[in-house]
């Protein structure tokens, strides 16, 4: 993670290096299609970033790339003068197209899979007929044709980029006004928006009316390349070697991240989820980035007037040797998510409860155990048949003011006051406790590092507490947090204001290199253990970050 210019910091949560600097991005289906200087097109898995295929039949540098809506087909165009349509199951050329006299620059297909349309540095637009590979009709231009879209708003239209100029042709190849500046359009999902590069401007406008919805500087660089989020929240742009993203759809449009990382020109970038972007540079890499501040954002939305899509996060849980993280929220409904893709694996429906207070649930061994503030019991869940086996009321009757199931399931760790207790999984029973050192509100740390410790914070300080409970025989001692010091550290302001944020410090230089702010983003709803650090939202969303490339800076 680095210093942003003007807003939070984005995560790179991984690096993929190239043979060959990359020139042309596409993505589709978990599918990554890198066109590159040598010619090759390179397929990655969008999950992993593994290489899974090498497509060669290029005789020059590979200059744009598209997939088709079904993921089944991929266009190139290319510094050897030919358009080629490959099928993606076999990784063989299904058929060229030659008619260009100059490089490719630019390529499309349309929605139904029989045009395919191409601008050349020939100064030409074709558009061709897939079945028989003959040009239907060619468009004469300028200048270069850097840009070649079919229009989204009507299929039968072709939208080019010529001379700083954006033109619109109809299906007889005529133009069509108006014509707008610019050197690279996008359009929304819901094509009820475009966003256009014009030197260092990013517009976005709305389709019918053109008003425009907003307007970004950036003060660099030109921007060169723009997109918008799979949910048309956010828009983002391409400048030198930074990436920046907007959010459009709040009250007021602004900036929300900026990715440094690069160290040569951004070629192109693309979302491959609504938090979750990919690029590649000339610097010979391929960049995926975690998007921190969440399209929705908290901080920015109104959460009182707001219908919200899901029911508020009561707890998470992150149990990162497993691969995942658990979520449950408001109306008993508990999700696992996989740490490598954020995507979820599975969703259960457990006894809803009223309770607005933190609880805990760990998934161990195909058991799901949770547990809740309202009525202290135990609830054990069994994943594989989808029902509940057992209610457990063995906690006693004293109010808790956190719960937390241990790493290994084999402990429930309570705080009450300033005492912490121990009770075991397995017999039910007090197993130890012991009473802080700190006056003042406490809670509970994310970090159980195993089944015998437990860490304990206090609100409004750094200071931090680690108990071992050892084994049923022996009582709780205190141990050395020094010697286990993570290089980041996560520190919270005030527990129980959702404005006030919490931080990620370089606790060898105590400087802060990401904050996470919001409704719920407080340290009794975050996980974090010096790698992963998951958060639930009351907007319903869980939030989880890869820290493990991560570079801090100074701020």
């Amino acid at each position: 993670m680095v210093k942003g210019t003007k807003a939070g910091w984005g995560t790179c949560s991984r690096t993929v290096s190239l043979d060959s600097r990359p020139l042309a991005l596409s993505y589709q289906n978990n599918t990554i299609a890198v066109g590159s200087w040598g010619g090759d097109i390179i397929i990655l898995d969008a999950i992993t970033g593994s290489q899974m295929a090498v497509l060669s039949e290029h005789a020059n540098q590979v200059n744009c790339l598209t997939f088709s809506l079904d993921g089944k087909s991929l266009i190139s165009g290319s510094d050897d003068n030919t358009v080629k349509l490959w099928d993606i199951q076999t990784g063989g050329v299904v058929k060229t197209f030659h008619g260009h006299t100059k490089l490719v620059w630019s390529v499309s297909i349309s929605a139904d899979h029989t045009r395919i349309a191409s601008g050349s540095g020939d100064h030409t637009v074709h558009l061709w007929d897939i079945q028989t590979g003959e040009p239907i009709y060619t468009i004469k231009q300028e200048d270069t044709v850097s840009h070649v879209s079919f229009s989204p708003t009507n299929p039968q239209h072709i939208i080019s980029i010529s001379h700083r100029k954006i033109w619109q042709w109809d299906a007889n190849g005529h133009q069509i006004p108006p014509t707008y500046d610019g050197t690279y359009i996008a359009f929304s999902p819901d094509h009820t928006q475009f966003a256009l590069c014009n030197g260092n401007v990013i517009t976005v406008q709305n389709s019918d009316s053109r008003a425009i919805v907003a307007e970004f500087d950036v003060a660099d660089d030109d921007t060169s390349h723009c997109c918008f989020s799979p949910d048309g929240r956010l828009v983002a742009a391409a400048a030198g070697d930074t990436a920046y993203v907007w959010n459009i759809a709040s009250p007021s449009p602004h900036l929300v991240e900026t990715f440094i990382g690069h160290t040569d020109f951004i070629a192109s970038l693309v979302f491959s989820s609504p938090s979750s972007l990919i690029s590649v540079s000339y610097d010979e890499s391929v960049k995926f980035w975690q998007i921190s501040t969440l399209s929705t954002d908290p901080t920015a939305t109104d959460l009182e007037s707001t219908s919200l899509t899901s029911p508020p996060i009561m707890s998470v849980s992150l149990q990162a040797r497993a691969g995942i993280a658990v979520s449950s929220d408001e109306d008993g409904v508990v999700k696992t998510w996989d740490l490598s893709t954020g995507l979820c694996k599975e969703s259960l429906q457990v006894p809803a409860t009223n309770d607005t207070d933190f609880g805990d649930a760990r998934l161990i061994d195909d058991k799901l155990i949770f547990v809740w503030h309202e009525d202290k019991k135990i609830h054990i869940w069994d994943t594989s048949k989808g029902e509940l086996l057992q209610t457990l009321d063995e906690l006693g009757s004293s109010w808790c003011e956190g719960l937390r199931i241990s790493g290994d399931g084999s402990k429930v760790f309570c705080l009450l006051g300033r005492n912490i207790q121990a009770w075991s999984m397995q017999s039910w029973k007090l197993v130890g406790e012991v009473e802080v050192g700190f006056e003042g509100t406490t809670y509970l740390d994310s970090l159980c590092m195993d089944g015998s410790r437990v860490l304990i914070c206090f609100e409004g300080s750094s200071a931090k507490e680690g108990w071992d409970f050892g084994t049923l025989d022996s009582s709780p001692v205190q141990y050395d947090l020094s010697a286990e010091r993570l290089p980041l550290d996560f520190i919270h302001s005030t527990l129980w204001q959702a404005d006030s944020p919490s931080w990620i410090k370089d606790t060898a230089t105590g400087n802060k290199v990401f904050q996470l702010s919001g409704e719920y983003a407080k340290p009794i709803n975050v996980q974090w253990d010096g790698q992963y650090l998951v958060a639930g939202y009351h907007s319903g969303e869980v939030l989880i970050l890869d820290f493990h490339y991560v570079l801090s800076r100074e701020t």
